[in-house]
């Protein structure tokens, strides 16, 4: 049996992360919940292999340049480009964390913003557990556009079984007058999108881990609850899909041969 390598320090999770500002949060509470919380305590007791990973999926949609792509970057990279390179169809990154001493995976796809990409992109929102809505704080215009790309993402996903949230990115480039103001309509839409909010700059990091480990823990718990209502045995919890290394190098080979040929299909 092979054994994937331990989780950086950095991606240990064991409290419940806490949403930055408590207008523009959907969940309020300060710890995980109970039923899940002893779930994974049974788990982690009996030392399963590091090899089988639960993993979540979460797609980030948005308009061109609204900093998709440098959002993932400074989470996953922990880098910053100025250049900017539209991305073409759609990416993706794989971050492994500990939950609650469980190993977990987020699979974050990035997903092109220009029109002549959504076609490919909307193939990969399916199975999403996640969908993240991002506008640009200094661009309002793509705050409006929010609610159109989550229609689209939600069309493909069964109701009601998406975490949705709302991230404003770039808020370094505005002041602290013009930010409590876009974050005051942002949270207004955000109400309306059933979304949780958050602002972020990529720049200089603000708020990025913090909203990423909000992320992973929902989706993370969510999937343990619904292995509990689905009446998974509790030496499963935490399994769900079942992926090995080799498995996730697979998968992502296949999904880049796919995107591809309908990259090309395309351009045709």
């Amino acid at each position: 049996m092979h054994f994937a390598p331990p989780v950086s320090k950095d991606r240990i999770i064991s409290k419940f992360p806490k949403c930055y500002n408590p207008q523009a949060c959907i969940q309020m509470k300060d710890d995980w919940n109970m039923k899940a919380k002893v779930a994974c305590q049974d788990r982690a007791a009996r030392l399963q292999g590091y090899d089988r990973l639960k993993m979540s999926k979460a797609v980030v949609v948005g308009d061109l340049n609204v900093g998709k792509t440098c959002l993932i970057n400074r989470f996953c990279k922990d880098v910053f480009e100025r250049d900017y390179k539209a991305t073409i169809g759609v990416d993706f990154e794989i971050e492994r964390f500990e939950m609650s001493g469980l190993p977990y995976s987020l699979q974050i796809w990035d997903t092109a913003g220009q029109e002549k990409f959504k076609c490919i992109a909307s193939a990969y929102y399916r199975g999403a557990q996640v969908i993240i809505t991002v506008f640009d704080m200094a661009d309002i215009k793509t705050l409006e556009h929010t609610q159109q790309w989550l229609s689209e993402a939600l069309k493909e996903n069964e109701p009601n079984s998406c975490f949705v949230f709302l991230v404003g990115t770039k808020r370094d480039l505005l002041s602290a007058e013009e930010c409590q103001r876009t974050e005051r309509d942002a949270i207004q839409i955000a109400a309306e999108m059933n979304a949780e909010f958050w602002s972020v700059s990529s720049k200089t990091g603000e708020n990025i881990s913090e909203f990423f480990f909000r992320v992973a823990a929902l989706a993370f718990e969510d999937a343990i609850l619904n292995d509990l209502e689905t009446g998974n045995s509790t030496a499963q919890i935490g399994d769900g899909n079942i992926l090995n290394d080799k498995a996730l190098e697979n998968s992502a080979g296949k999904a880049n041969e796919e995107l591809l040929l309908l990259i090309n299909l395309a351009f045709k």
